[in-house]
């Protein structure tokens, strides 16, 4: 382990704090996330720091399992052998790391081994989110904790770029632009290089996480759909209206396919499936849901920019800074009226609208309207970017964009 691993990283300190809580207790740190979404670097954060404590670098073991020169460990015999005997050579317990542990066949065996028998404090990062399901559940029953990373939000793409692009009118436009992959950020800032890392980027999920991990052979297809997913983010719709949106297209895609597709492409974290809840009858509903791009460059790179989206643009990036803040999201249904998000951590639950601008009566009504009709004393609030001041309206909180995106509270008021 070099002690210069994480030299040149941006600290990422919500995340570093939560890894930090779990440092030699006798669970798994299974860090999750889209390719690219900064895992490798959380990592390696967590290990400089680490060394800053004290810990010998004979006592760090970090095994990237995207480079070639790793490739021996790819089965998990040989994992173990190799693990085993840096642990004699430490002549201590050590601190292992592995990054995209998925690809380890029978990994789950060798790090069920490494906690039973005490050999290390275990971190593992993972694109896909099967990683928490099947065999390792049952091995492990509740050993490990799961820290989802997701692309930068707006707050830390402010502190990444403060000094380097402007005032922060010019920060939020570059962030809607180009989203949070925290790579653009070695980049010239404009939209080719930065489209061009993005879209090469999509095409290494569909590969690696996709197609080779499901055996998909129309791969044209699987991009068809997912460039549908792209355009239509914010919107409710049915598999079967995909299905037919493909047919006009002269591609054939049954209904049942269609959601395995979507199903492997959420696996891979790039899109988000957000269920629709009955607050009335008290019940998710099966059908007609929305989805949301894990990040919005990602989007752009696929079906362009459009500035008369914003709306859409403004609900993604909403729904994304409740998930990375621990919230479990879906959209509300009350009676006729739909409301954008249930927001739900724990024993508190909010309702959210979201709105560009308030820019006259009647889209004043229609947002404050379906909130006003929820028949229960949850907080509500209707976030746009209108520059006014602040205030509640028949107990519904009208907050600015930009506190709510800033503020350490959450939906404190």
């Amino acid at each position: 382990m070099n002690d210069r691993l994480s030299e040149g990283l941006i600290d990422r300190t919500e995340y570093e704090q939560r890894i930090a809580s779990y440092i030699d207790t006798p669970l798994i740190k299974v860090i999750t996330g889209i390719r690219r979404s900064g895992k490798s670097s959380l990592m390696k954060l967590v290990a400089g720091k680490l060394i800053n404590r004290g810990i010998s670098s004979e006592r760090i073991l970090y095994i990237n399992m995207e480079s070639i020169e790793n490739e021996e460990y790819t089965d998990y015999h040989r994992l173990f052998e190799y693990v085993r005997s840096r642990k004699v050579l430490a002549g201590t317990k050590i601190y292992l790391f592995i990054d995209e542990v998925q690809e380890i066949s029978g990994w789950e065996k060798a790090i069920n081994s490494f906690l039973s028998d005490n050999d290390a404090d275990i971190y593992i990062s993972g694109s896909n989110s099967r990683l928490l399901s099947g065999e390792l559940a049952t091995l492990l029953s509740g050993r490990y904790v799961n820290i989802p990373v997701f692309p930068l939000t707006y707050s830390e793409f402010k502190s990444f770029k403060s000094g380097q692009h402007g005032n922060d009118a010019e920060i939020f436009r570059a962030f809607l632009r180009f989203g949070g992959m925290p790579g653009i950020h070695r980049l010239e800032f404009s939209e080719e290089p930065v489209y061009q890392y993005l879209s090469a980027m999509v095409d290494s999920v569909l590969l690696k996480d996709v197609v080779l991990r499901n055996n998909i052979r129309d791969i044209a297809l699987l991009k068809k759909l997912l460039l549908f997913l792209a355009d239509n983010i914010g919107n409710v719709f049915s598999a079967r209206s995909v299905a037919d949106y493909l047919k006009k297209e002269r591609r054939s895609l049954g209904i049942e396919t269609v959601y395995n597709y979507i199903d492997h492409l959420e696996a891979a974290f790039i899109i988000n499936r957000v269920s629709r809840y009955d607050i009335k009858g008290k019940r998710y509903l099966e059908t007609h849901e929305k989805y949301y791009m894990a990040d919005l460059g990602l989007r752009h790179a696929l079906v362009g920019y459009r500035e008369y989206d914003i709306n859409l643009f403004l609900e993604n990036i909403v729904y994304i800074e409740l998930r990375k803040r621990g919230y479990s999201v879906s959209i509300g249904r009350s009676g006729e009226f739909e409301i954008d998000f249930i927001a739900v951590r724990g024993n508190y639950c909010a309702y959210v609208q979201v709105a560009y601008l308030l820019g006259n009566e009647s889209t004043r009504e229609r947002e404050f309207r379906s909130l006003r009709l929820i028949p229960d004393n949850h907080p509500k609030f209707v976030i746009t970017m209108d520059d006014l001041p602040e205030g509640n309206v028949e107990g519904i909180h009208w907050m600015n964009f930009f506190t709510f995106l800033e503020s350490d509270f959450g939906f404190s008021v």
